[in-house]
């Protein structure tokens, strides 16, 4: 999405499809899909895919890559995303930092990766090797754990190796750095200030929920929380203008609250980037 930093985008889901594409309330800049849930579709869907693609700048968010999987990768799988991602031009294509198979078994969440070397090296190798099928740099994110798996280094030491030696850029999900530091109990914007922020491709923002006193759970299915905010403002003032979205996948009765949640966020870089950057 060059050109397009500092727009916030959302969440292409069925519920809400309709209601996007005739901007009845909701008015995102853009949209993300994960293109699993789309390749291959025809029929109705597809229409309403093609309606997205032709209304808004397009990024896709993957769920199944499994970067950290011990198996080989799926270059069929990769071969269709890649025809996918080109057809429907889309400008940022970003995977989460966890594995979601075994033995070629779906296992229907994100599980962490051990932050380990020989783990580092196993990730950056796939990466590399999926960036050079994709023809395009891959966005890994951050995400919620809750528990650290056979840990022999930090977790930031273990992102900004992967970064640096795969030659990749980052998604960078602040609402994910504020679960864990919760439920881990370090300092979030100490680990934010640690990132190689001049990698961002782009931003995620999302709620989550506590369900006990000494743990909250990343849903995506409740409103972003002040301090979520409070921690979103002090990131992108470290950074340059990246597009923000706004992360949604169910919940969508208050409509009215979600568009709140996308003008409070486009609120919040107006007073720091549009502002700086031109006066810079």
């Amino acid at each position: 999405m060059e050109g397009k930093a500092g727009m916030v985008g959302l969440g292409l889901r069925r519920d809400i499809a309709e209601e996007i594409l005739d901007n009845r309330i909701l008015t995102p800049d853009f949209l993300e899909f994960a293109p699993e849930n789309w390749m291959g579709m025809g029929g109705a869907w597809n229409r309403v895919m093609k309606r997205a693609v032709d209304s808004y700048p397009i990024t896709c968010h993957g769920l199944s890559l499994s970067l950290g999987s011990p198996e080989e990768l799926d270059w069929d799988f990769i071969g269709e995303l890649k025809s996918f991602l080109d057809i429907n031009q889309v400008s940022i294509y970003s995977e989460h930092l966890s594995y979601t198979k075994s033995k070629n078994a779906h296992l229907y969440d994100l599980l962490p990766i051990p932050f380990r070397q020989d783990a580092i090296d196993h990730v950056v190798d796939r990466i590399k090797r999926v960036q050079d099928k994709l023809e395009r740099p891959l966005a890994i994110e951050n995400v919620s754990y809750y528990t650290p798996v056979a840990a022999e280094m930090s977790e930031i030491e273990f992102v900004s190796e992967i970064v640096d030696r795969a030659d990749c850029s980052l998604l960078l999900d602040v609402n994910n750095v504020y679960v864990n530091a919760f439920n881990h109990n370090y300092d979030a914007k100490e680990f934010i200030g640690k990132l190689p922020l001049e990698r961002v491709a782009y931003i995620h923002m999302a709620g989550h929920e506590q369900v006990e006193p000494d743990l909250i759970i990343d849903t995506h299915g409740q409103p972003i929380i002040d301090p979520v905010y409070e921690l979103f403002e002090w990131t992108i003032q470290k950074m340059d203008p990246v597009p923000v979205l706004l992360e949604r996948d169910y919940n969508f009765e208050d409509l009215e609250q979600i568009q709140g949640e996308l003008t409070q966020i486009k609120s919040i870089l107006k007073r720091h980037w549009e502002v700086n950057h031109a006066s810079a």
